[in-house]
């Protein structure tokens, strides 16, 4: 995004400049910063208490420095203030990237795929989120009854979907498309397709541009996976291609059925083979797993199909080469996004390198051809965390992938998680019991 010094004239119309990275849950975290030092910063860093950051540091060793990449600076223009936006860099110390740092897992993905192999890829997820009335500390409740793509004066979040396309317009960022989906309060936007480190940075700002501008309509939005029995998640679907150094769409072939590559049937392979060990990247709290259930649009089953939005993988209808991809939809938007994508693009790689096939794709519902399920049953993805912490926990690929730090933080955070669950007495419970 231009020079320092054109960044350094930018800053001087803002209000407010920040750094924003996300902890390895995948929560947004932010350090405002005085603009007047941004080229130091940019050199040397900020120094923070890794520690106090879940996943990142122990108390004995938690000094840890924050360095704004200025590839990723954006000014963004809401009703009050002006945002000098920065996705940062974390550094054990000056000139060693922290391993605990998961924009540096999708860094290493990336390179290794366009270094061994030649190729790059285009991301572009599926932002869902659900306007509610009330906020976090308070009851919530929807914000209308409308359903898919229906429109104002049902589609009560119009207004606010609309704010935050034109926030982000305004910093460079396009979108698609955007609409109602069908369970009430719920809204989908998606942007265009991009590398996936510029996407997963973009999605960091979109998180904290929808919360910011729901807060200015009166709105709670959040980006919690099930906040609601008996109605559809919030999903993070994730559609993928991959090209040459030409830019050639490398899961395009003129000869094959439906044009899909053997390269892509490959990938998509890797994707099938690792998806229940990768599971907990995913899908990645325990209330991720209350989404997996039959006909509510959230897959059950890891397997891939043709244009069937009940499969793990779909593979949707492409009008041209440039289009033709893979979706991934079993993520949901509370996981970390650079874990994510480099978790995706990682196993669809691994499924190249071992010439990996990836069977038949699925035919109808798989609801309904897989609806006689066994306690465990491996056709099925993971149906609560801990059988995700499982898997996880037998898998040599995910401890390679994420690299040892990265996996012991993460593993501990993610049992932490469930075994605080496991223990907690709720309400149902007494409800159920109380009276035996």
């Amino acid at each position: 995004m231009g020079s320092i010094e054109e960044i350094k004239e930018k800053l001087k119309n803002v209000e407010t400049t920040k750094i924003l990275f996300t902890d390895l849950n995948g929560r947004v975290m932010s350090l405002p910063i005085n603009p007047e030092n941004i080229e130091e910063l940019i050199k040397n860093g900020i120094g923070f208490d890794g520690s106090s950051i879940p996943g990142y540091a122990t108390v004995e060793n938690s000094d840890r420095l924050l360095l704004p990449d200025p590839e990723s600076f954006r000014a963004v223009k809401f009703s009050d203030e002006t945002l000098g936006f920065f996705v940062g860099h974390i550094y054990n110390e000056w000139g060693m990237r922290a391993k605990s740092d998961p924009r540096a897992v999708l860094e290493k993905v990336l390179n290794k795929a366009e270094s061994e192999h030649g190729y790059r890829f285009k991301a572009g997820p599926e932002h869902e989120f659900f306007l509610l009335t009330g906020d976090e500390f308070g009851k919530k409740t929807h914000s209308d009854n409308a359903g898919y793509f229906q429109s104002t004066p049902y589609n009560k979040g119009e207004l606010v979907r609309n704010r935050i396309i034109n926030i982000l317009k305004d910093c460079g960022i396009k979108f698609e498309k955007a609409h109602h989906e069908a369970t009430p309060s719920q809204h989908e936007i998606n942007l265009e397709p991009i590398d996936p480190l510029a996407g997963a940075d973009r999605t960091v700002l979109f998180n904290y541009v929808t919360q910011k501008v729901a807060a200015e309509f009166g709105y709670y939005a959040t980006f919690m996976p099930k906040p609601f029995d008996g109605y559809n998640r919030n999903a993070f679907h994730v559609h993928l291609s991959m090209q040459d150094q030409d830019g050639r769409n490398l899961f395009y072939d003129k000869e094959a059925d439906h044009n899909l590559s053997l390269l892509a049937k490959h990938f998509i392979g890797g994707v099938l083979k690792y998806a229940r060990e990768t599971s907990i990247i995913m899908a990645s709290n325990f209330n991720s797993y209350k989404a997996y259930v039959m006909d509510q649009e959230a897959p059950i089953v890891s397997g891939w199909g043709f244009r069937n939005r009940s499969s793990m993988l779909r593979v949707p209808y492409a009008k041209n080469p440039e289009s033709t991809r893979i979706e991934l939809r079993n993520p949901d938007p509370a996981g970390n996004v650079y874990l994510q994508f480099a978790t995706f693009i990682a196993m669809g790689l691994k499924g190249i390198e071992e010439d990996l096939q990836c069977g038949q794709p699925d035919v109808k519902s798989t609801y309904d051809n897989y609806f006689h399920a066994r306690v465990t049953d491996k056709r099925f993805l993971p149906r609560c965390l801990f059988e995700a912490l499982l898997e996880a926990e037998r898998s040599r690929f995910l401890k390679d992938l994420l690299g040892e730090g990265i996996y012991h933080n993460y593993m501990s955070l993610k049992t932490d998680d469930w075994e605080d669950h496991r223990t907690h007495v709720t309400q149902r419970e007494l409800e159920k019991y109380l009276s035996i």
